[in-house]
Parts: structure tokens; sequence; C-alpha cells
């Protein structure tokens, strides 16, 4: 084959999928059909689960140092402050990461491309996928190169991550259901003063629907988002300035707006791909899944697609997986990207309805029946888990298995492994478990007994694509695990992504043998002890 992976699109979803291969030692092929990355973009906000993948990538110091952290959200109804979603104390042991952080999709697209440069692969710049022909072991690709002229190269995978309009999608005919909505947004990049609470997200609702300033760094920069009043909806000519009158009905007589860098309008889709998969082709992102942009979602979903397919890629091309592990990417990722479709319509219906119910609603109870829910701890935390997608779970994956004997709090095959800090000595320093996991491999966690560990060494060969970690009980470490949900012993077999494949109390190495060998993952069954 001329390529192991093609990936189509340069995009954050691209970028992160063409990462993650690289890491894993692929050399993936990256073609983009513009000139460039992208100057100016919507997607803004980056939620925990995503810098927690960005830390695994080495980068997430470089987002945080671009972006500006955001430890709340704000809603205002009729220029009245109602409700405060207090985001930095809901994820409080959830994450290392317990807030959103306001960077934009351009940056995102800065921060990965020159990590995917280190890595020694370039993204091919004007180069358009213009056919495909799928085989049995592979894929003829048409690509329309720099000069105009095409060139036909194979290779085994194809990653559609080409947006809205993927050449991927339409080439292997799988439809894209859904409309577009009726209204008209639209973004600016300014810098503003006002009752907006410093640093922190703030959503208005009003009448006829609702404007979103995230803050930006630098002093009074705000990005602002929302939905154009009807008497402007059919102007071309358009400019920033005509808006502002309407924004400070909303926002408050306060606000003041000292200028606009950027002032764009735009429409937006809801819709979903029937399949995410074509035999040897994948959709990814928003060649996949778009949605409005309510709960900041969209971008971070496709680096999750990615993240999802990039190992179960890496294990195949090197003959280490079977095909059939293939599948669980579209019985993982599909669900979550409609159930995420689902919310964000009936969200976005909801804040954007002309009845006068609605409007009543959602500029008096809402904000109301809000402001007592976030005073709930529980509240907050499912808020949290909901927005920062470190909720998401594959408890129907065909690579997720539970055992009997675990009580009902603790976590589950399928959910994202709790993150957690313990001591692995009395006195020791606190140990943070995230940065000992190896998303390049398979890792296996033993929570209690030390000599539980023989029970496992029994899976050890060379190769080293399993790594043991022990985390045992005292030490400190009690109110860490009732916190997570873990009970001593219990073991906790976790993929690549950091979700768990299998869950149990005694670690037994014919139970691991056998999930490696029924899942069509027996090549990595091999334990590195070091």
């Amino acid at each position: 084959m001329d390529i192991d992976v093609l990936v189509v699109g340069a995009g954050p979803t691209g970028l992160m999928l063409a990462n993650q291969l690289a890491r894993c030692g692929i050399r993936p092929v990256i073609i983009d059909r513009h000139a460039g990355p992208a100057q100016q973009t919507r997607a803004m906000g980056v939620q925990a689960r995503t810098l927690e993948i960005y830390a695994k990538l080495g980068i997430a110091q470089q987002a945080l140092e671009r972006g500006a952290v955001t430890a709340g959200a704000n809603i205002w109804a009729q220029a009245r402050h109602k409700a405060r979603l207090p985001l930095g104390e809901a994820g409080q042991g959830l994450s290392p990461f317990p807030f959103v952080l306001m960077l934009g999709q351009d940056d995102n697209e800065r921060i990965l491309g020159a990590r995917l440069d280190e890595a020694g692969v370039s993204v091919r710049w004007n180069t358009e996928l213009t056919a495909l022909g799928q085989h049995d072991d592979h894929v003829t690709a048409t690509l329309r190169q720099p000069d105009g002229s095409l060139r036909d190269v194979e290779a085994r995978w194809v990653a559609g991550c080409d947006g809205a309009r993927s050449s991927v999608r339409e080439l292997c005919g799988i439809t894209f259901p859904g409309a577009p909505y009726e209204h008209v947004f639209f973004v600016a990049d300014t810098v503003a003063t006002g009752d907006m609470v410093p640093d922190e997200l703030n959503v208005y609702l009003w009448r006829e629907g609702f404007h979103l300033f995230f803050p930006m760094r630098g002093k009074d920069g705000w990005r602002v988002i929302g939905i154009l009043p009807q008497a402007l909806r059919d102007r071309e000519d358009l400019g920033f300035d005509e808006l502002v009158p309407y924004l400070g009905q909303e926002a408050g007589a306060r606000l003041s707006f000292e200028r606009c860098h950027w002032f764009s309008t735009y429409h937006i889709h809801h819709r979903s791909a029937s399949r995410f998969r074509d035999r040897r082709c994948f959709l990814l992102g928003d060649a996949a899944h778009i949605h409005s942009p309510m709960g900041a979602q969209g971008m971070n979903t496709g680096l999750q697609d990615a993240y999802n397919l990039a190992w179960k890629l890496a294990l195949v091309v090197q003959e280490e997986a079977e095909e059939c592990v293939l599948e669980s990417y579209e019985a993982e990722r599909q669900p979550v990207a409609q159930r995420l479709l689902d919310t964000t319509d009936r969200a976005f219906r909801f804040v954007v309805s002309d009845t006068p119910t609605a409007a009543l609603l959602r500029t008096w109870i809402v904000g109301n029946v809000a402001a007592v829910a976030m005073r709930r701890p529980r509240v907050q935390r499912l808020a949290f888990m909901t927005i920062s997608q470190i909720g998401i779970r594959y408890p129907q994956s065909p690579l997720s298995r539970d055992l009997p004997g675990l009580p009902p709090s603790a976590p589950r095959a399928g959910d994202r492994f709790p993150w957690l800090q313990f001591r692995a000595e009395p006195d020791g320093p606190l140990l943070d478990l995230f940065e000992r996991l190896d998303d390049r491999r398979f890792n296996l966690v033993i929570v209690g007994d030390a000599a539980a560990d023989a029970a496992a060494v029994g899976v050890a060969a060379p190769g080293g694509r399993l790594k043991l970690h022990h985390v045992p009980g005292g030490f400190g470490n009690d109110r860490a695990l009732a916190r997570a949900g873990l009970v001593a012993p219990s073991f906790y077999l976790l993929r690549p992504d950091g979700h768990v494949g299998v869950a149990g109390i005694t670690p037994d190495a014919t139970v691991i043998a056998d999930y490696f060998e029924e899942t069509g993952l027996a090549g990595v069954q091999m334990l590195d002890t070091a």
C-alpha cells in the first residue's frame, strides 16, 4: 500500500487523528482541499475531556497559555442575573481540568498542527479527494494535487474528517439526514464592557432567542455568538454596529463595545450521518454530525471521535488486532452523536421558539428554576459531567465486559475511568493516575491488596502493550477511592483511550486473556510490569 491511513481534512478532528496515529507508530497521510489552516472560526469552548486528551499529547499547557480559563457559567434573563453554574467547584475531584477553556478552533488547529509537524507529518494543503474505489483490502483514492493534476494512491483505510460537505461521505453514498435551522446566527470578536461576569461564560435569554458572551484573552475581550433579531435577518450588508442596540436591550444599558475585530453571519444545520463507516472508510467530526452551538460540544465531539478511532486503527494496521475491532467505532460514537444532536436540538428549539408560552418560560421561569437547581451539588456535578464530556460512556459496546461482584456505585465497563490521586506508600508523594496511564497501551489497574498482582502476571509476554498499575488501599487513599466509587479489591482493564474494557473484583489471567480473544484484540494480551 502507498498509505496505511489517508486522513481527509486537516481541521481539529483530522489533526487529532493524525497525531494519535503518529504517536502509535503509524505514519498517516493527511490532506486538505484548502490553502492553509482556518484564520477565523466559530467553535470556542474546549472541554475538560479534551484537555485530558491534550495532556497525553503534551499540548495541554500550550492550550492553557493561549486560552482563557472559565470556571463558571451565568444565566441572564431580561438583563438580570438569574443563576450561576460553578464549573470549578462542580468539577473538583472529577478532572484535573475543572473548567471550560475558551480557545478558538483556529488556535486549537495551530497547536495540533505544530505537534504533528514535530512528529514529522505535514499536511498536504491544496489537495482534494475526487474519487474513491473500495476493494477487499484497500481503497483507491484519486487526489487532485496543487498543480491541478490527478494522482491515484492506495490506502488501507480512509478517514473522512472533511467537514459538513464531506467528499468522503458523498463518495461513499452515505446519507446525511437533517435540515438547516431557519435562524441566522452571528459571531463577533469584540472588546466590550458591561454587566457580564468577568472571565466566565454569560448566557443571555431573551424573548426572541439568546446570545452568548465567551471571555477571551486580553483586557475586556469577548466573543459574542447569537441569533440575529428578526428585523436584521434579511440584510446582506449587515454590520456589527447595527446589531449593538439589540444586544444592549438584553444585556443591559451598561453594555458598551469599544471595537469589533471580526463579525460574520451564518446558518447552521442539525444532521447526523446514517452510518459512520462504509467498509474501509470512516466518518468523524462534522463529516458525521453537525448541530447547534448549544453547550459548546461540536469541536470536542469530533476530537473524541478521533481519539476513539485512532488506537483501534493503529492496532489493526500493525496486525495486533482483528478488523472486527473497528466495528466498535460506529457502535460507540454514533449513539453519542445522536444523543448530542437530540439534546442540543431540543434545547435550541426551546430557546428560539417565538410562541408566547416559550418566551415566558425562557425569560422568567427557566432562570428561576436554574437558580434553585444550581445550588445543589448533585445537579452541579451532573451538569459538569455532561458539559465536560467526561460522562460519556459505552456500556453497550462490543468491547465492554462487566463481571459480577462490583457495587452499583463502582465504575463500569464502558465508563471513562475516574481521575484518581493516590499514594503508593505511606507518607509517599501524591500520584496522579492519569499521568501514569499510557494511552498507547492497555492499562491494568488493580485496586487493593498487592498480592492480587500475582493473579494477573500470568498474562505476561514480551511487547509491553499492557501496563500494570497498583493502587493500594490505606496510605490515606480511602477517601479518594470512595469518591471515585472504587472498592478494594477490584480491577479494571483500561483501553488506550481510558475507557474501561473489563471491570471486576479479582483479576484473573484467564478472564483477561478471554477478553482479548473474544474482542479480536488477542495480539495485545501482553503485560509490562515496569
